[in-house]
């Protein structure tokens, strides 16, 4: 769905209070399912509330992410992407090229990050067919308590989505258990960011230029540190507010695709943080890889027809990794690292 076809210019991201939640109750289930339902028709974007995650284990996966990008480059580079997508992706070596907002002015995003995905044992179903996307994670020997602490984080952050799931399928006039299957081993990427500082903004330079999520939905504890913006009309950005103890969220590609445009996979970007870094550490839920994403009933008519093929999330995945993530540039790097190590 084009952004003209969308609606009205947004002028606010609405906050979402999942207090209403934890009694079980089904009129609190349906306050949460309207406010996700205008939330997500309108902006396409939410500030959840009430969440139920510690603020200290949220302040320790923080602190772990600057942790690991305090490390030596040598440090780092001992665990580049690997072909299931995990690992380290060093600064300035990508941009996302496949969303219908991306700049081919824009240089190469002045980030680094480091990505994991759903931890799994050698004898899990799909490490043994070796399916993409669940090989091993890369982990840093050297940090002692890192994947202790990111597990946990990871873990608390999948029970949340647990407890939002049915209202976000009753607002969509679905039954409770409608996303269920499809979730009960969700597929998850974990992106650990680190934006370092500029003095000033600079054309066409972005922390991350430009795009739309991929996944299903993103879920962003606020850090207090400036620099998220959505596209709220033509060449027109929001700051997204500041609330303590919150996360931003915010529909992806697929939810897009599964609801038919119903739910906007909206357009955002992050600018470089100036005088200060910025830590990040986005949650990107997704379903299991053999999900197929067929138009849902309640967002088909005959006069509203699906506008998407049914596609396996997995292959999903891949066109969309391939598209954006080259592997082999971060090979590259590798190799670039060693002859100057060599040549020193």
């Amino acid at each position: 769905m084009s952004d003209k076809a969308a609606g009205a210019e947004i002028s606010e991201i609405a906050i979402v209070d999942m207090g209403p939640l934890s009694d079980g109750d089904a009129a609190g289930q349906q306050a949460v399912a309207a406010a996700l339902r205008h939330a997500l028709e309108t902006a396409g974007f939410l500030i959840l509330t009430n969440h139920g995650i510690p603020q200290d284990l949220i302040k320790r996966t923080f602190a772990e992410a600057e942790r690991f990008h305090n490390q030596p480059m040598e440090a780092k580079h001992a665990l580049l992407m690997n072909e299931h997508s995990n690992g380290y992706m060093a600064m300035n070596r990508y941009n996302v090229r496949t969303s219908r907002v991306s700049e081919s002015s824009a240089k190469p995003d002045r980030n680094e990050a480091f990505f994991l995905k759903r931890e799994r044992s050698p004898d899990d179903p799909l490490v043994k067919a070796g399916r993409r996307f669940a090989g091993p994670n890369e982990w840093p020997d050297n940090l002692p308590g890192f994947k202790e602490t990111v597990l946990e984080y990871t873990g608390a952050v999948e029970a949340m989505t647990q407890r939002l799931l049915p209202a976000l399928a009753v607002s969509l006039d679905l039954p409770k258990d409608g996303f269920s299957d499809a979730f009960a081993e969700c597929m998850f990427t974990f992106r650990l960011s680190h934006y370092p500082p500029v003095p000033a903004h600079e054309a066409g330079q972005y922390g991350i230029a430009p795009h739309t999520d991929a996944s299903f939905m993103t879920f962003l504890p606020q850090s207090g540190v400036p620099g998220l913006q959505i596209r709220v009309g033509e060449d027109k950005w929001l700051d997204v507010p500041y609330v303590p103890n919150s996360f931003v969220v915010n529909a992806g590609d697929t939810l897009q695709r599964w609801t038919n445009g119903r739910y906007k996979s909206t357009p955002h970007r992050a600018l470089p943080p100036i005088g200060e870094r910025r830590y990040a550490i986005p949650y990107f839920l997704a379903p299991h890889l053999d999900t197929v994403i067929d138009c849902l009933p309640s967002c088909q008519s005959p006069e509203n027809p699906p506008q998407y093929p049914p596609i396996a999330y997995s292959d999903w995945l891949a066109w969309w990794y391939d598209r954006n993530y080259n592997t082999d540039d971060q090979a590259d790097l590798a190799k670039d690292h060693a002859a100057l190590q060599t040549n020193a």
